[in-house]
């Protein structure tokens, strides 16, 4: 620990007599000030060219290709220009330009590393690639990055039975967030490959595309500790440890992510499966490793957790092929007639274009009731995905409008009421003197 302090402040004192000798001369902070002030004179330029240039220049089709790119450099790249005329005017005047020459590298890596990074889609992941690669190329300009990377490299800790530096450190973490990114953006690669293959169901292309994702973060993971000179075996305590926590703690969790993995073996759900677990009555949209994703008709998505989609009785109306009969019952009254009846329903089954003509529509009687003969309509249809009491609705609103049409009587509650009247007995002293106890 003494030997890190003693090198820190060797470091520390290096730079203090950096900053004495370079930026601390009357010569340094004339040409700072000239390098702020032409900083502001390229921002009022470059807010003009953004008005008066894109006018010419957009009836050209490579221009409005590039115009994100390019619209935010125009202040750098005015700012650049007035700094070399500077400098050009400094090396005629013959004196040192050292804070020119600085500027001028720092601007010109800055247009060259915004330009590659303006390739990249995600803005947040461009932002940090572009600070982190102009914060290296900085330290290189001004002479630091030698030595930072010299002290870093000799700042050690121990890890286990080996020595760890602070430089090997931070390499390995930048190691794994690289292999990591390169690892989702090949998984990403072989989900779309897999896609096109109509071979490969889509339960197993879920699978295949989780196995590879988690197979490819832990080779990542591994080569990027092992990049550091870490040996693997210190993590076999910190492993164990993990099992435990997993296998008390974590219950639920790597019950679902077991269950999940079970589904995707066994194919009993998939992606785009219509199902109906526990009242949830929707469409499968996503199996992730914790939870099923069911979006229902009315746009709501509910997280069912994989261990209820194992344990729990589900109905898959798609399991095994598209097509799903409907119920539809029905009763008319005892005065209709009953083949008429039966005719209208079958013809306003057959005007909904959802019902499949083959199964076709057919009507059963199902019983006689106390007010109604009892009739039941068994119509197919194969977008279960697509809702199926909507279709249910339509054509009971076409039985109602054919019923009506053609006299043929709903049923209502009928109840025969018989009143059972008796004759009022005379009523005299006599009689009431009979009924007195003796």
């Amino acid at each position: 620990m003494t030997d890190i302090i003693a090198q820190g402040q060797e470091w520390l004192a290096a730079l203090l007599i950096w900053f004495d000798e370079r930026l601390l001369s009357y010569q340094t902070l004339a040409q700072l000030g000239i390098i702020f002030l032409l900083w502001g004179l390229s921002i009022g330029l470059g807010r003009l060219s953004r008005l008066l240039l894109p006018h010419g220049l957009d009836r050209f089709d490579w221009y409005r290709r590039l115009k994100p790119q390019l619209s935010p450099l125009y202040d750098l790249v005015i700012w650049l220009f007035f700094l070399v005329a500077a400098k050009t005017l400094a090396d005629q005047q013959q004196v040192a330009a050292y804070a020119l020459n600085i500027a001028i590298n720092l601007v010109l890596a800055w247009i060259v590393i915004r330009l590659v990074t303006g390739l990249i889609e995600s803005r947040e992941v461009a932002r940090l690639v572009r600070s982190f690669a102009w914060t290296l190329a900085a330290l290189n300009i001004v002479g630091w990055l030698k030595p930072l990377i010299d002290f870093l490299d000799s700042v050690t800790f121990s890890l286990g039975q080996g020595h760890v530096s602070i430089l090997g450190f931070l390499g390995g973490i930048l190691t794994l967030v690289f292999l990591i990114w390169l690892a989702l953006v090949v998984t990403k690669f072989l989900e779309d490959w897999l896609r096109k293959i109509p071979a490969i169901n889509p339960s197993a292309r879920v699978l295949l595309s989780k196995v590879a994702r988690i197979f490819l973060i832990a080779a990542a993971f591994l080569f990027a500790v092992s990049s550091v000179g870490i040996d693997l075996t210190v993590f076999a305590v910190f492993g164990g440890a993990i099992g435990v926590g997993l296998g008390f703690g974590l219950q639920k969790v790597v019950s679902n992510f077991v269950s999940g993995v079970i589904l995707l073996m066994d194919r009993s759900i998939k992606p785009g499966d219509v199902v109906e677990i526990s009242g949830t009555y929707g469409r499968i949209n996503k199996l992730a490793g914790r939870y099923t994703s069911v979006i229902s008709r009315d746009g709501r998505e509910h997280l069912i957790p994989n261990e209820d989609m194992v344990t729990q009785t589900v109905v898959n109306w798609t399991f095994s092929h598209r097509m799903v009969r409907r119920h539809l019952p029905l009763g008319i009254s005892y005065k209709s007639d009953v083949d008429l009846a039966i005719a209208l329903m079958i013809e306003a089954a057959e005007e909904v274009p959802r019902i499949l003509d083959d199964p076709a529509p057919r009507v059963l009687i199902k019983g006689f009731g106390d007010n109604a003969i009892d009739l039941e309509l068994r119509v197919w249809i194969q977008d279960a995905k697509n809702g199926v009491s909507n279709v249910a609705s339509e054509v009971y609103y076409k039985i109602w409008q054919k019923f009506n049409a053609n006299n043929v009587e709903f049923p209502y509650p009928q109840r025969d009421i018989h009143i059972v009247s008796r004759e009022k007995s005379a009523i005299t002293p006599e009689s009431i003197s009979d009924l007195a106890p003796e």
